[in-house]
Formats: C-alpha cells, sequence, structure tokens
C-alpha cells in the first residue's frame, strides 16, 4: 500500500501516546463506519441509519478537536517562537477549511 501523498513537505513527529490515542479514535470510528455499512446491507430503516452516520460526524469532529489542540501546542507555539508568524496565517486557512 502506498503512503498517502501530503499536501506540504512539514512532517510531524508524534509521542507513541499521541500516535496511539489519534490511532485509537480512527479504529474507532473505521469500526462506526463498518456498521453502518451492515445496517445498509441489512436494510436498517433510514433514521437508525442517519443516527449513527451523525455519531461518526461526532467523532469525526472530536478527533480533529484533539489533532488541533496539539498541533497548536506544538506545531504552532513553536513556529511564532521561531518568529514564523505565517502559521498563524495557514492556521486561519485551515480552520476555514475544516468549519466549512
Amino acid at each position: 500500500m502506498g503512503k498517502i501523498k501530503c499536501c506540504c513537505d512539514r512532517k510531524k513527529k508524534r509521542s507513541e501516546q499521541e500516535f496511539r490515542l489519534l490511532m485509537n479514535r480512527l479504529k474507532r470510528i473505521e469500526g462506526q463506519v463498518r456498521g453502518v455499512e451492515k445496517m445498509l446491507e441489512n436494510d436498517a430503516y433510514c433514521p437508525d441509519i442517519m443516527v449513527q452516520v451523525s455519531a461518526i460526524n461526532s467523532a469525526l469532529n472530536s478527533f480533529n478537536k484533539v489533532l488541533l489542540a496539539s498541533h497548536m501546542k506544538s506545531c504552532v507555539v513553536n513556529d511564532i517562537r521561531a518568529g514564523k508568524n505565517e502559521t498563524i496565517d495557514e492556521l486561519v486557512a485551515t480552520l476555514q477549511k475544516v468549519m466549512k
């Protein structure tokens, strides 16, 4: 399986704890999506599926909140301390994309 191409050359080395936390959240979300697939295959009632999809959206939003907090506490703070104030513009642009 090939690597997912990032939109930039920047990377972040995460602690083992942060990596595990984020990965566990994604695995739970993946399981929720598989559950919705099964519901669809089993002709589940539309509102029941919609409730589960809403739970997936909430889980993804929660994942993004954890990732955003980590990004701000590390990457953004470090860049500002290093005088890279353009990081603020990058953060604002990212938030505008995420909050559509």
